[in-house]
């Protein structure tokens, strides 16, 4: 990825990888997509290939991130669902031209339009927000374990038991607090 930028977090549902563009939000915020450009790489490597951003298109992108969050976490938390977010999500994904499109080997891949603009991407993002927070697919939205991340994030997992949104980062971190507390309490045991 490009120098100075923290590395993307990548997961294999596109909405709730979006929201994670923004993480660490009940700590030090790390911010993934700074700059349009930097936004411009994130749909890349997702898949939705765009030709440039705009200042506006980054505001709304990430005006978008924030109510896809605002409504996963109101659904894992089986609470109402933010009327704001709900309107965002929904405009964003009525406003995009994209189409789903089979590849050879089997998968679906997203054809922007022949334009390629960002809100073309959006509303594909948009869609699959809709798609995980109206339960059509199979999994489960939560929140992370981590009290500095409590980022939502689409389980998939057999048991839908999963307790981190990351186990790289959030998971891993939160298993080497526990392993120094508990060497801390019984200093012998590291002997």
């Amino acid at each position: 990825m490009c120098a100075g930028f923290p590395d993307f977090r990548l997961g294999k549902v596109l909405a709730t990888s979006f929201t994670g563009t923004l993480s660490e939000r009940h700590g030090d915020a790390v911010e993934r997509i700074p700059t349009p450009h930097r936004l411009v790489d994130w749909l890349a490597v997702n898949g939705l290939a765009v030709d440039s951003c705009t200042t506006a298109q980054l505001d709304l992108a990430r005006e978008l991130r924030e109510s896809i969050h605002a409504a996963a976490t109101a659904a894992a938390i089986q609470d109402a669902l933010p009327a704001s977010a709900v309107q965002v999500i929904n405009d964003c994904s009525a406003q995009g031209r994209a189409a789903a499109v089979l590849t050879p080997e089997g998968e679906r891949r997203w054809r922007l339009s022949s334009a390629s603009c960002v809100e073309d991407a959006l509303s594909v993002i948009a869609a699959d927000a809709i798609n995980i927070i109206a339960g059509e697919r199979d999994g489960k939205l939560a929140l992370c374990a981590s009290p500095t991340c409590q980022a939502a994030f689409f389980d998939t997992s057999q048991s839908r038991t999963r307790k981190w949104c990351d186990m790289n980062t959030c998971g891993n971190r939160q298993k080497k607090a526990r392993f120094h507390a508990n060497q801390r309490k019984n200093p012998r045991s590291a002997e």
